[in-house]
């Protein structure tokens, strides 16, 4: 997706940037992991075809991709972007009928990076960016039964479970943003910033 090539949204804990192709070969290094290809119902890709599906991703209406960063090691200058990576957040506009729907999918493929907050913190400044730049107002995401973690993350952030897929082992949650949510969802980000894109590192608008 276009629309955000240029944003930077810096949280706290995460800096989410555009996944640009500096990003694949790291990427593809992740997904080589059996245990995440499962999670994310992934098929393994070659690095050729990896930096064709950036490229789709990077003109695809539909789809609004960022590469999760720990924002302590990037604003630290502690190494290349690539050297912060730690996972990335989709958001899926797929439903034709319903351009307020988003699919919201979220992954910290380091292992030394879960459990510290990092994929909660995302997924608010990624749910914060759909409804205020995408017109967002309704969520869902699906994870597998198996991953626990991240189910009990979504509730913890208001989702409801609405459907099990016991063919796919796959949960759906759902979120609507109500004015009540949408305030809830506006506190919850009040210290993200959102910058500009550039070459090395981000500089305020």
């Amino acid at each position: 997706m276009k629309i955000n090539q240029n944003t930077v949204l810096q949280g706290k804990k995460v800096t989410l940037v555009p996944y640009t192709s500096a990003h694949v070969s790291r990427y593809h290094e992740w997904m080589k992991s059996e245990e995440l290809q499962r999670l994310t119902a992934s098929e393994p890709l070659s690095l050729e075809q990896e930096y064709e599906m950036q490229r789709s991703w990077q003109e695809d209406a539909d789809k609004c991709t960022f590469i999760v960063l720990d924002a302590e090691r990037w604003s630290g200058q502690a190494g290349t972007e690539e050297d912060c990576m730690v996972g990335d957040v989709n958001l899926f506009l797929t439903d034709m009928e319903d351009p307020t729907l988003g699919e919201i999918e979220v992954m910290i493929a380091e292992p030394s990076c879960r459990g510290r907050g990092l994929g909660k913190e995302t997924t608010l400044i990624m749910m914060f960016y759909g409804v205020t730049k995408l017109g967002i107002t309704k969520f869902e995401a699906k994870v597998k039964q198996e991953n626990e973690t991240s189910i009990c993350m979504f509730k913890k952030l208001h989702f409801k479970e609405v459907a099990v897929n016991r063919v796919f082992q796959e949960v759906t949650l759902r979120l609507d943003v109500n004015e009540q949510q949408r305030q809830w969802l506006l506190e919850q980000t009040n210290h993200m910033e959102e910058k500009n894109y550039k070459t090395g590192r981000p500089h305020s608008c």
